[in-house]
């Protein structure tokens, strides 16, 4: 992700060097785990779908997804 894995870890520890904030990972997760604090993690993939979804949320204010009425008519089913 482009060094965004460990965000957390970088606004506690801002001027701590980045290959060391792997190393404080697991401690700032039972941190959270402790004091119910919520701590996301998520493979590549599932990251690229949440923010195209959301993305698509705050585009479309909620809406569902745009269908083009071309497409419609030229595959129907799609």
């Amino acid at each position: 992700m482009g060094g965004l894995g460990l965000q957390i870890e970088h606004h506690l520890f801002p001027a701590m060097p980045g290959p060391n904030l792997r190393l404080v990972a697991p401690l700032v997760r039972d941190f959270c785990d402790r004091h119910g604090v919520p701590y996301a993690q998520t493979g590549l993939l599932s990251a690229y779908g949440s923010v195209v979804r959301h993305l698509n949320h705050v585009g479309f204010r909620g809406s569902p997804r745009f269908v083009c009425p071309v497409v419609t008519a030229l595959r129907p089913g799609w």
